[in-house]
């Protein structure tokens, strides 16, 4: 082969692979799922109607098995997702438990 073809030969190549068909990334691994059963909301109904604290929220959060508790008032942002390791409890205007639930 004639030395003058061959930076055209060499192009023409690099223009072949830039032209390859490129393959999709490997999907990222799901998030684990969490295992049913970690909250028991039904455990921690003893709390509503009363007056919510810290000391009431860790007993409704040991009662419920859950890993954590987070007591949420009227109006305050929360995050959407569903932990099934944590205890929600809706506080009313009132600084009342109106409502458990997990997640």
């Amino acid at each position: 082969m004639p030395r003058h073809c061959r930076p055209y030969l060499l192009a023409l190549c690099v223009g072949l692979d830039a032209c390859a068909q490129q393959l999709p990334p490997a999907p990222l691994p799901q998030p684990p799922v969490s295992t049913p059963g970690q909250c028991n909301e039904s455990a921690a109904r003893f709390a509503v109607g009363q007056v919510a604290d810290a000391k009431l929220a860790e007993e409704a959060r040991v009662r419920a098995g859950a890993q954590r508790v987070r007591m949420v008032r009227p109006g305050q942002m929360v995050t959407m997702e569903y932990d099934s390791g944590r205890l929600t409890m809706d506080i009313d205007a009132a600084g009342r438990v109106a409502g458990v639930r997990c997640g």
